[in-house]
C-alpha cells in the first residue's frame, strides 16, 4: 500500500489495502485454528480463575444492598448534574466546574477536545463516574480472602481500562480528526497493523511497541567497548573496557536479570550505566545469560548459582586476579546474588566484599500486583504448558509485565497502530522491552513456587543449594538497596523487608519513579530524586523510615559512587580485556545478546 497520507481518494491503493488484508486475514486464521487444534488446553475459559471471586463478589453485594444502593444513588447525582452541565454548555454556557476529573498521571485525556468540546467533556466524566462506581463497588467485596480481593481489583480495572472511550474510533476526537482528514485511510492502516500484529504473533496478538528495524546491537544501542572474556553454558562475560589509566583495585560484577536481557543498562551513551561506571573508574564486568531452547528444560536454579555466578566470579578473579569483587544485582539477578551471599556465607567463602541490589525482592510476602498471576492454580497450569517446551515462552512474561502498566504498555500502542494508523514508534528503551527472553521450565518453577507461593527465601534453611542451607541472616557484608517508588514488579516496601534480612550494614536508598526509569537515571539528566536516611540498623517498619529520610535532587547514581568508594578506595593500572589469563572471544555485546526471539 503506498504511504500517501493525503485527503485524496485513490481507488487503486485502496484495492491494494484490501487485497493485502484479506491474505493476511486468511493465514491469520489458520494459524489460530491449527494452535488452537494443536493446544487446546491453552484457551481455557477463566484462565486467571476468577469465577470464584466474583460469585462471592455477587454474593457480598446481595448480603449488603444498602451499600450498593448508596453507591449507585451518588453516581446517579452526579450523572444528574453532569447532563446539567452539559445542556449549559451545549446553549452557550461556560464556566462549569467538572463533576469528576482524571487522576493525576492520567494521560488518556491529554487532547484539548476531551475539555473543550462539550461532547467529547460528557463522555469522559460520564466513563470516570462510572469507573469510579465499578470500582469503589469491587473495593467494599466481603467474602474474598486477602488475595482474591486483589485479584478481583486488578481485572476489574483492566476492564475499566479497556472499555475507555480513547480506545475507540467513534469516541477519540484525535481518531476522529484523523479518519476525516485522511478519508479513513487511518483505519485501513490500522487494520493492515493489526493483521500484521497477529500473523507475527502466530495468530496471538502481539502489539508493535517500535520499529525493530531501526537498532542494532552494537551499533546504536549496546555500543559500550569491551570484549567477551568467557563463556558457558548459560552465559556470557563481557569486560569493559577502561576509559582512564588508574581503576579501581575491587573489579565490579554486574548480574541482570534473565527475564530480559542485560542491555537495559547500555541503551544509548547518554543513559548507559555501564558506560558511566567505567568513568568512574570501575573495572566493570557483566553477565550475558542465554536465551534458552528447549534443551534447557531441566535447567534449574542451582545451575544458574554455580554455573551462573559462581562461573563468573571464578572468570573474574582469573581476568584481574583479584579475589575481592564488589558486586551488583538487578531485580532477579539481586534475588540470585543474595542467594550466593547466603551460600558463600555458608561455605566461609568471603570473594565479595560489598554487594548492591537494585530494585530486588528478598521476601516475597508481598508481591504486589503481580501476585496475581501467582497462585497454586495458575502456576500448575504454566507448568503444564512448559513441559511441552521445555520453557517459559518470553511472550508470556511479556504480556503479564504489559497488564501491570496497560494503559501504558497496551492501550497507548493500540490506539497509535489500530486507531491511528501510525507506524510504530523509534525508541530505544521499547527495543529492549520488545527483546524478549524465555526461561527454563525447572528454574521457573522452582522461582515461582519456592520464592513466590512458599515466600522460603527469608526463612533461615528454607532453601538448599547443594548441600548448604541459605540463612540471609549469615550475610555480614556491606549493602547497598535501591528501590523505586513507583516500582509495580518489586514493591519498595518489599524489597525493604528484604534489605533488613541481612546482618551487615545496609544502607537502603528509595528513587523516584518506576523499575526501570528510576534505575537507569543519569546525573547528567538532572530528573527526579531520591530519599536516604541515616538509620542503621533500619527501622522495623518503611513507612518509619521514610518519615525520616531525606530528599535529595537529582540521580542516586553519584550516592552510590561515594558509598562504594568508601568500601575499597584503593586504585591500581587500569586493566584491558585480555591481559589477564583468558583471552577475548569477540568484541561486545556478544552472540548471546544477540539471540532474539522473533
Amino acid at each position: 500500500m503506498s504511504d500517501s497520507q493525503d485527503g485524496t481518494f485513490n481507488p487503486l491503493e485502496m484495492s491494494e489495502a484490501w487485497l493485502d488484508m484479506a491474505l493476511r486475514s486468511q493465514r491469520v486464521a489458520w494459524r489460530v485454528m491449527s494452535d488452537h487444534l494443536q493446544h487446546p488446553q491453552a484457551y481455557t475459559s477463566d484462565p486467571f480463575n476468577l469465577a470464584s471471586a466474583y460469585s462471592k463478589l455477587v454474593s457480598s453485594l446481595l448480603t449488603d444492598p444498602a451499600s450498593l444502593l448508596e453507591s449507585q444513588g451518588a453516581f446517579y447525582r452526579d450523572s444528574i448534574t453532569l447532563w446539567q452541565n452539559t445542556v449549559k454548555r451545549m446553549l452557550g454556557a461556560d464556566g462549569m466546574e467538572p463533576v469528576i476529573e482524571p487522576q493525576a498521571g492520567d494521560n488518556r485525556f491529554r487532547d484539548e477536545q476531551w475539555s473543550e468540546h462539550f461532547l467529547f467533556d460528557h463522555i469522559k466524566q460520564t466513563y470516570l463516574l462510572a469507573s469510579r462506581l465499578i470500582e469503589s463497588t469491587v473495593d467494599r467485596t466481603n467474602g474474598a480472602d486477602r488475595d482474591e480481593a486483589e485479584k478481583l481489583q486488578f481485572f476489574t480495572r483492566q476492564l475499566v481500562d479497556a472499555l475507555a472511550p480513547t480506545n475507540f474510533a467513534v469516541t477519540n476526537p484525535k481518531v476522529v480528526r484523523e479518519t476525516i482528514q485522511s478519508l479513513g485511510k487511518n483505519l485501513i492502516r490500522g487494520l493492515n497493523n493489526f493483521l500484521a500484529d497477529l500473523e507475527k504473533g502466530d495468530g496471538q496478538l502481539r502489539i508493535s511497541m517500535t520499529d525493530v528495524d531501526a537498532f542494532e546491537l552494537g551499533k546504536n544501542v549496546a555500543t559500550t567497548p569491551g570484549k567477551v572474556v568467557f563463556q558457558n553454558r548459560m552465559f556470557q562475560l563481557i569486560q569493559y573496557s577502561p576509559t582512564s589509566d588508574q581503576v579501581f583495585k575491587r573489579p565490579l560484577l554486574i548480574v541482570p536479570p534473565w527475564i530480559n536481557k542485560y542491555y537495559i543498562m547500555d541503551l544509548q551513551p547518554k543513559n548507559s550505566l555501564i558506560k558511566w561506571l567505567a568513568v568512574q573508574g570501575h573495572t566493570v564486568f557483566v553477565i550475558s545469560w542465554i536465551n534458552p531452547d528447549e534443551s534447557y528444560a531441566e535447567t534449574g536454579y542451582e545451575q544458574y548459582v554455580f554455573d551462573g555466578l559462581y562461573a563468573a566470579m571464578d572468570a573474574v578473579e582469573r581476568c584481574t586476579g583479584e579475589n575481592e569483587i564488589n558486586a551488583i544485582g538487578y531485580c532477579l539477578g539481586g534475588t540470585l546474588l543474595a542467594s550466593v551471599l547466603a551460600h558463600m556465607a555458608g561455605n566461609g567463602d568471603q570473594r565479595i566484599k560489598s554487594a548492591t541490589f537494585f530494585t530486588t525482592m528478598i521476601d516475597f510476602e508481598e508481591p504486589g500486583e503481580l501476585g496475581v498471576f501467582i497462585d497454586d492454580q495458575q502456576v500448575a497450569a504454566l507448568e503444564k504448558r512448559m513441559e511441552e517446551t521445555g520453557y517459559l515462552d518470553a511472550s508470556c512474561m511479556a504480556s503479564t509485565f504489559n497488564m501491570l502498566r496497560a494503559n501504558d504498555l497496551v492501550w497507548t500502542f493500540a490506539i497509535n497502530n489500530y486507531l491511528l494508523g501510525q507506524d510504530p514508534l523509534v525508541f530505544d528503551l521499547l527495543y529492549w522491552n520488545s527483546d524478549s527472553t524465555r526461561m527454563p521450565a525447572a528454574m521457573h518453577s522452582f522461582y515461582l513456587r519456592k520464592m513466590y507461593l512458599e515466600n522460603q527465601l527469608r526463612e533461615p534453611g528454607g532453601i538448599t543449594v547443594g548441600d548448604t542451607p541459605l540463612d540471609m541472616g549469615d550475610v555480614d557484608i556491606p549493602a547497598y538497596f535501591l528501590s523505586t517508588q513507583d516500582d509495580h514488579i518489586a514493591p519498595w516496601k518489599s524489597t525493604y523487608a528484604g534489605a533488613k534480612l541481612f546482618a551487615g550494614p545496609v544502607r537502603f536508598v528509595l528513587g523516584a519513579s518506576g523499575h526501570i526509569a528510576g534505575v537507569i537515571n543519569p546525573p547528567a539528566a538532572g530528573k527526579y530524586h531520591f530519599w536516604t536516611s541515616k538509620h542503621n540498623p533500619l527501622p522495623d517498619d518503611a513507612e518509619q523510615w521514610l518519615e525520616s529520610a531525606i530528599q535529595n535532587d537529582g540521580s542516586w547514581w553519584t550516592d552510590w559512587a561515594s558509598w562504594v568508594e568508601e568500601q575499597a578506595p584503593d586504585k591500581v593500572p587500569a586493566r584491558q580485556p585480555g591481559d589477564g589469563e583468558l583471552q577475548v572471544i569477540e568484541d561486545a555485546p556478544g552472540s548471546y545478546v544477540a539471540k532474539r526471539i522473533t
